[in-house]
């Protein structure tokens, strides 16, 4: 999702404590992000998003391309990828 009009924007994932994560991409079933933590596969993690709000996930794998996040594919998923795309897609003010 890199492209010139989508804007990252840093959030917090808490695994075993805080820490900042960069969310490389994102859809109503789940995420990639870049963080210095390191979650063990299979933990379940919070991801919050400044302007999404906050969400559950699973940490489905660890790669090269970052922590491969699973969410439930429900509503509150769809709503949370929604919000944080919309979000990305904003100018800064």
């Amino acid at each position: 999702m890199a492209t010139p009009w989508r804007r990252r924007r840093m959030c917090v994932i808490h695994a075993d404590g805080p820490a900042p994560a960069a969310l490389e991409r994102v859809s109503g079933r789940g995420a990639t992000i870049r963080s210095n933590t390191n979650p063990e596969c299979g933990a379940k993690i919070r991801l919050v998003h400044p302007a999404a709000g906050e969400i559950i996930a699973e940490v489905h794998a660890i790669s090269e391309a970052g922590i491969e996040l699973s969410f439930a594919g429900d509503e509150d998923s769809v709503a949370f990828a929604l919000s944080a795309v919309a979000a990305d897609m904003t100018q800064a003010n």
